[in-house]
């Protein structure tokens, strides 16, 4: 997983969200360049483009653009003043939250099943043997 490393602020994107969500964290004062820079110096260093993982970064830097340009420019006429641009991102982590919880739990129950192992199939009626045919299995 990708860790930004910032002055005021180490760890992975989506806690840096969450803390931005808090107010924890000022969105003025996060260098978006430069998280983005490390991030393809990361992706360098790694030699291989995990796709999960760069698309996790790309849909975390959009939003933390998008709450940035925002907070910066004015309000566009008639849309309300005391809208946070950062309450889309709360749903948003709260969502993404839940899924990775099923995930790791999805995860934790594949890992249980894979321990259990069947005795396989019988009949649901088992067949009496005579006495002619358990002379014959001897």
């Amino acid at each position: 997983m990708y860790t930004i490393k910032l002055q005021e602020f180490e760890g992975p994107l989506d806690l840096l969200l969450f803390f931005i969500k808090r107010d924890e964290l000022d969105i003025y004062d996060i260098p978006i360049s430069r998280i983005t820079r490390e991030f393809l110096e990361y992706i360098h260093y790694m030699e291989t483009l995990d796709l999960d993982v760069a698309g996790e970064f790309l849909v975390m830097a959009a939003e933390l653009m998008q709450i940035k340009v925002r907070m910066l420019l004015p309000p566009e006429p008639g849309e309300e003043e005391d809208v946070d641009p950062r309450a889309n991102l709360v749903k948003r982590l709260v969502e993404y939250k839940r899924f990775k919880e099923v995930a790791s739990d999805m995860s934790r129950r594949e890992e249980e099943r894979r321990k259990i192992f069947s005795r396989g199939y019988f009949d649901s009626d088992p067949k009496v043997m005579t006495e002619d045919e358990e002379e014959n299995l001897l």
